[in-house]
């Protein structure tokens, strides 16, 4: 039997009007394995997404002819399944990180930034995205219920009494640790190492992502009954 080729690399497209910064972006993805492919400005990065449909994207806020914001929101967009977005931002620019992230951005990194770390970023996105390899069902991949949701960490698919969920990849993954933990109060910090992997970092990121998974599977956002504020802790899972 004829050895199986190998799989494709994952294609990012790296976009940044700055010439020296997708130089080294793209050197180190390439070095690590990835198929790269460029954009200097929107609707460039538009069009070369059409044209060879990334697996992530590293987006720049601040592009020419389009905004990092707009590409983000029109990418999110274009197709069933939303492509990944690790998102570049100036350091201090806290407004448009959030931004980013109410857009629908699963990342982002500040400039100026380690080349490494945005590499390490790119593959963590990309691992949640392709779920669990193959083999025997782990616990974690058991199909997950409450409050009326149905969540299959494998397919990477979640639904409720209203239809399909379109939900980012961070926003999967903060709904399955909280299916898989109902009743349990987490704290921001605790949240950002088990669903984000970090360490570290801006708090307002489980925030953001906390208020747009609400606005998706609450009948009333503003009062919340599955996924509650516990004052001065966190927040907790209330579905049964």
């Amino acid at each position: 039997m004829p050895p199986q080729p190998p799989p494709p690399s994952p294609r990012v497209l790296v976009v940044d009007d700055d010439p020296t910064v997708t130089e080294v972006v793209a050197g180190y993805l390439d070095r690590a394995g990835f198929t790269v492919d460029r954009a200097a400005d929107g609707p460039g990065a538009l069009a070369r997404a059409a044209a060879n449909p990334p697996d992530l994207v590293v987006l720049d806020l601040m592009l020419p002819g389009l905004d990092g914001l707009t590409v983000c929101r029109r990418l999110r967009e274009a197709g069933p399944v939303p492509v990944p977005v690790v998102m570049l931002t100036a350091r201090g620019d806290e407004e448009d990180r959030v931004l980013g992230l109410e857009v629908g951005a699963d990342d982002y990194v500040t400039k100026p930034f380690s080349p490494r770390e945005l590499v390490l970023r790119v593959a963590s996105v990309l691992r949640r995205t392709n779920g669990p390899p193959p083999g025997p069902a782990a616990p974690e991949a058991a199909e997950l219920r409450g409050g009326g949701i149905t969540l299959d960490p494998v397919a990477r698919v979640a639904s409720d009494g209203r239809g399909p969920l379109r939900l980012t990849l961070r926003e999967f993954d903060l709904l399955a640790h909280f299916l898989r933990h109902p009743g349990r109060a987490f704290s921001r910090e605790e949240l950002m190492s088990s669903v984000w992997g970090w360490d570290f970092g801006d708090l307002s990121t489980v925030t953001v992502h906390v208020r747009r998974l609400r606005h998706k599977v609450e009948t009333d956002p503003a009062s919340p009954r599955l996924i509650t504020t516990v004052w001065g802790v966190g927040y907790r899972f209330d579905g049964e």
